[in-house]
Parts: structure tokens; C-alpha cells; sequence
């Protein structure tokens, strides 16, 4: 039986689970009766958002035009940018992609990114134009726009209604014809990609792997070439999208096996497994050790809780290897964990989960990224913590990780968007039209700029008509200092920050009047200061309750008055220096929320 392997790349919300959801119900994998939305998206999280999170593949078999039967392995892909390793590793196990793009938005900054990632494989492109029965829908422009954009003939591109199932055997036909068939070599020794891994509390870790070469069967001893665990396989199937038990994969097969892994350390994503005893030399190229982008604290709001979340993020950390955390403790809110994230969507997904699954209520700090700091010994090291960085004395520069971003938008809001990249620091390096309404602009700006809100403002002031999308281009010096909030001269741990000098009066300011707002009047005066190391650059002051002394004096000399001030003033200034400001919970959570 000849066999296609595909994935499907788009934008997200361009349909792509839809589509999805139509090629299982005409090939007969799931049956009508059966079918539901996103069928293929399997956690809450992704249905509620309509994103893909995690890859997915589904086996089906199709009848051809041609009277040929075919296989069709369909290896799904998530959409966000913060799952680009994800995306690559999905691509590399495959020979075609469907390129969707909405018949009503066209290109996308995130279309462009993936068809980047498919060229850079070498892939064949089969460009689908969707939501064609919308009433707003362009399908000549669509079309017009990929051919001057990607480069692919108007005649080739397939308009479709993934919803309505209009054009969609066309896609199973232009598969079949278009797509050439991988290589199959089953004299070699096993290869086989894993194009993803998760854990099963009672079967262990399922890898799921695409056969570049050779064979691999059940009970076989098998090897992972990245971290040496050697295994036995127990189980080994294919998604249908059921899971359905094989005695054997051959090269150009994707299905998964399962071999008693109980640390997903062993099955790393982009791995590549082989026998344990004659297996292969050489592993399959690519592979590289997912790093965080992106970290912040996570504090439980009870500390009471502080096992539960020990707990759940073990748990989490078994589903999803991209995600690493390590414990912390901060004077102002207890003990919690320092968590490393691909970025910020990533971020509040695993939030969300950690809330909902496991039924925490958690702080998370204000997000910040990775900084390379060289040591006045020559020594470089990194740092993800502000409370971390050395001070100015021991180091001789700080580095910041820099990204270069693509933003479509209309032209009306190109202005805007000019200008929002460089309150942020960012530099523009092109600016080409896509249609004579739609702009592309592509920009050099530092990662702890975008992190924030970077993504919230674009959408505010394009009115959600613009898209972005970005990757990260290296290191940059730049002059960049630690900024401290000081409650009556003591420092609030958690509220340090790393910012740009010139930024840094303009952010300590804003931090002290929000301070201000949120803490609660005592009895003696509060003095808030945003101090850059022993420099204040920024202070506001919390006025004291004053009881009325003054209220016995029905008149009388000045003097008996004054007394009595000078009495209170005394009082106040004792109460001041064994007074203890608490801050209340509430003030930390408005601070450090990361969503506004």
C-alpha cells in the first residue's frame, strides 16, 4: 500500500482542526456519528481557545481516483510561535504540507513563518484557501496574494469550506498526486524520529515516532541515541485516530510505541531511536535541546499549598518536557517555584492547567527572559532572576536576547505600529507591501519588551486587524540596570525588575504610584522608592492616620497645642521605625498580574 505523509500549517483560527475534522469523516476514520469539533485537539484548553497545543497524528486510508489505496499519515501541528520546535519537528517527519490560509484575512504573519519552516525541509506545498461561504470572502485576491508572496501558481491553490466539507476531496486528491511518496529503506537499521512524547500514568511515556529508515517491532531492545536509555518495547500501534495495536513500523510509517519509560527525560522531542544492539551510527539530524524562552515565579496564594503545586508541576512536567521549574523562596510571598516557559501563551496555558486540573489559586510574577551577564573575571553567565544579577562592581556588561518580528497589518495603522516598536526600543529593518491595503514589517527589538503586554498593545491600537510573529536572533549589549521597589527602605524582593537606564526613571515612577494606590494607610507615614542600586530615582509617600489631638482644646495659648502636635509627631516618628508596613496579598497580585 503507498503511503503520503502531510501536516497541515496555518495561522490560528484559519480553520486548520476544521479541515482536520473533514478528512477524518471522508476517509471513514471516524464516523459521522462520532465526529465532534476538533477532534484531534484533546485537552479542554485547546477546544475553549480553539489553538493546538500539542501534535496529534491520525492514520487514514483513502481510495484514490486512481483505484490506488493509499495511507495517509496526517501529523497535525500547533499554530503559536511559542510551539515552533514543535512545528519543525512535525514537518521533518513529513514530505507535504497543506498551507491553509482564511479566504477572509489572507496571509498572516504566523502563514509566512511556517512556510518559512516547510522550504527550510524542503517540502511540498499544497496551498488551501479557506471559509470560501463567508460572505466577506476574497478568494481571487487570496489566491493572487500567495502567488506574489510565496510564489505558488494561482492554479495550483484549492478553495475550500472545511466547515460545509465544499472542495475538501479535491485536498485528498491534490495529497495523493502532489506529495511524493518517502523513501522506504526497511534493509537499513531502524531510525525513527520522535515527533512527540508524553506520559500515561499507567503505560509510562508514549513517544510518538515517524520511521525514516528500517523496522521496528514489538519486544525489540531499543536505544534513544540523544540520552542512551535503553529500552524494551512493549507496545507499539498506530492513531487511527483510535489507538490501534501493529506488530511492526517501517520506515515511512508514524505511529507510536511504549517500552516501561517512567522518566520523559529518556524520550525527548526530535530524538532519534534505534536498536539497542546493532542499531544505527548516526542519529537523524535536528535535534536540539528545547530551551525556555520566558520565566517567572509561581507562588501559591496559601501557603499551605506549597506541596500541592510541588506536586502538580512534577505532574505537569511529565506531559510536557519544554516547561522546567525549580523551587524559590521571596521574603514577601513565601515559597513557590521558578518556572521556564517557551513564551508568554505557553506561560498561561501551563497557569491555566495548574489552576484548573490540580485546583490552585497561584500569583505568578512579572515575566522576564534570559540575560547574559559578563563578569568583571571574563566569566559569562546567564541569568533569569533579577535578584540574581550582579551588581555594577562585579560585572562589566549585560546582554539582552533579541528577536526579529514580523508584524502584518493594514496600512491605515502602519503609523502606530511604527511607533509602538520604537517606544519599545526596536529598530525597523523592511517594510514591503503585500497588497495594496496590507503591510509587512519586520523589526529588531529586545525579547523583555515584547514579553509584557508588546502583543495586547499591537492588537489595541490595529483594532485586532494585526498579526505577529517573531524568532530569536541572538544577543545584544545594551545598558541595562536592576530597579528595586524599597517599602520604608526595606526592598521588596519580588517586585525587582531589570529595565533599560533611560527607561528606568519613567517604570520606577510608575511602580511607586501603583504601590501607592494599592497599600492600606498605617499609623505612621510609608515612603515607597524606586532606587536604581543606592540611587532613588522615584519616591511617592503614604500620608498617616491622624487621630484629632486637638480635639480637647476648646481654645487656650497656641503653645498648649503645639505641645500636643509635637507629642503626636514624636510618637509617630517612634512608630515609624518599629512599624512593620504588611503588604497585603491583594497589593502583590494587582502588581505581578501579568494579564493587564
Amino acid at each position: 500500500m503507498k503511503i503520503r505523509n502531510f501536516s497541515i500549517i496555518a495561522h490560528i483560527d484559519h480553520g486548520k482542526s476544521t479541515l482536520a475534522d473533514r478528512l477524518l469523516e471522508i476517509t471513514g476514520a471516524v464516523s459521522s456519528r462520532d465526529i465532534k469539533a476538533q477532534t484531534l485537539d484533546t485537552m479542554d484548553i485547546e477546544r475553549e481557545r480553539g489553538i493546538t497545543i500539542k501534535a496529534q497524528t491520525a492514520r487514514l486510508k483513502y481510495k484514490a481516483k486512481d483505484g490506488e489505496e493509499y495511507i495517509l499519515n496526517l501529523i497535525d501541528t500547533p499554530g503559536h510561535v511559542d510551539f515552533s520546535y514543535e512545528v519543525s519537528r512535525s514537518l521533518s517527519a513529513c514530505e507535504g504540507v497543506l498551507l491553509i490560509v482564511d479566504a477572509a484575512q489572507g496571509i498572516e504573519a504566523q502563514t509566512l513563518a511556517n512556510v518559512h519552516l516547510a522550504l527550510e525541509h524542503d517540502l511540498v506545498i499544497i496551498p488551501v484557501i479557506n471559509k470560501i461561504d463567508l460572505p466577506s470572502a476574497d478568494v481571487g485576491g487570496v489566491a493572487q496574494q500567495i502567488e506574489d508572496i510565496i510564489g505558488i501558481p494561482v492554479d495550483e491553490v484549492l478553495p475550500i469550506s472545511a466547515k460545509t466539507g465544499v472542495g475538501v476531496p479535491d485536498i485528498l486528491e491534490a495529497i495523493v498526486e502532489r506529495i511524493p511518496e518517502p523513501a522506504r529503506n526497511i534493509s537499513l537499521p531502524p531510525r525513527g524520529l520522535i515527533v512527540d512524547s508524553w506520559y500515561d500514568q499507567y503505560r509510562g511515556v508514549v513517544a510518538l515516532i515517524r520511521m525514516m529508515d528500517g523496522v521496528l517491532e514489538h519486544k525489540q531492545n531499543i536505544k534513544f541515541m540523544a540520552t542512551g536509555a535503553e529500552y524494551t518495547i512493549d507496545e507499539i500501534g498506530v492513531f487511527t485516530p483510535k489507538e490501534t495495536p501493529v506488530n511492526k513500523l517501517e520506515a515511512g510509517e508514524a505511529g507510536f510505541i511504549t517500552a516501561s519509560i517512567r522518566n520523559i527525560e529518556d524520550a525527548k522531542i526530535g530524538d532519534t531511536v534505534t536498536l539497542a544492539k546493532g542499531g544505527a551510527k548516526e542519529a537523524l539530524p535536528g535535534f536540539k535541546e528545547v530551551k525556555p524562552m520566558v520565566f517567572s515565579g509561581l507562588y501559591p496564594t496559601d501557603s499551605d499549598d506549597y506541596e500541592q503545586l510541588r506536586d502538580a508541576l512534577a505532574k505537569l512536567r511529565l506531559n510536557d518536557s519544554s516547561f522546567v521549574y525549580e523551587p524559590e523562596n521571596s521574603m514577601a510571598l513565601g515559597f513557590g517555584f521558578r518556572c521556564g516557559f517557551l513564551g508568554l501563551l505557553h506561560m498561561g496555558i501551563i497557569r491555566e492547567r495548574l489552576e484548573r486540573e490540580f485546583d490552585l489559586a497561584l500569583i505568578s510574577t512579572a515575566p522576564t527572559v534570559i540575560y547574559r551577564v559578563t563578569l568583571t573575571n571574563g566569566e559569562v553567565v546567564e541569568v533569569d532572576n533579577p535578584a540574581d544579577l550582579p551588581g555594577p562592581g562585579d560585572r562589566l556588561s549585560v546582554a539582552e536576547p533579541m528577536i526579529e518580528t514580523t508584524i502584518i497589518t493594514p496600512d491605515e495603522y502602519t503609523g502606530a505600529v511604527m511607533t509602538l516598536a520604537r517606544e519599545r526600543r526596536g529598530l525597523q529593518k523592511k517594510m514591503e507591501y503585500i497588497t495594496p491595503e496590507r503591510v509587512s514589517l519586520i523589526f529588531h527589538l529586545p525579547l523583555n519588551e515584547v514579553v509584557l503586554d508588546f502583543y495586547d498593545r499591537l492588537k489595541s491600537i490595529t483594532r485586532g486587524y494585526a498579526s505577529m510573529d517573531y524568532e530569536l536572533s541572538g544577543y545584544r549589549e545594551a545598558n541595562l540596570v536592576k530597579l528595586d521597589l524599597l517599602i520604608n527602605g526595606q526592598a521588596v524582593d519580588t517586585l525587582s525588575t531589570i529595565v533599560h537606564k533611560e527607561k528606568s526613571q519613567a517604570v520606577g515612577m510608575e511602580l511607586a504610584s501603583r504601590m501607592k494606590e494599592l497599600i492600606p494607610r498605617q499609623m505612621f507615614e510609608v515612603a515607597i522608592q524606586a532606587a536604581v542600586g543606592s540611587k532613588v530615582i522615584s519616591r511617592t509617600t503614604i500620608k498617616a492616620l491622624r487621630k484629632n489631638v486637638l480635639a480637647k482644646c476648646y481654645g487656650g495659648d497656641i503653645t498648649r497645642k503645639r505641645k500636643l502636635l509635637e507629642k503626636q509627631k514624636k510618637g509617630k516618628k517612634r512608630m515609624k521605625t518599629v512599624g512593620k508596613v504588611e503588604i497585603p496579598q491583594e497589593a502583590f497580585l494587582a502588581m505581578l498580574r501579568t494579564d493587564k
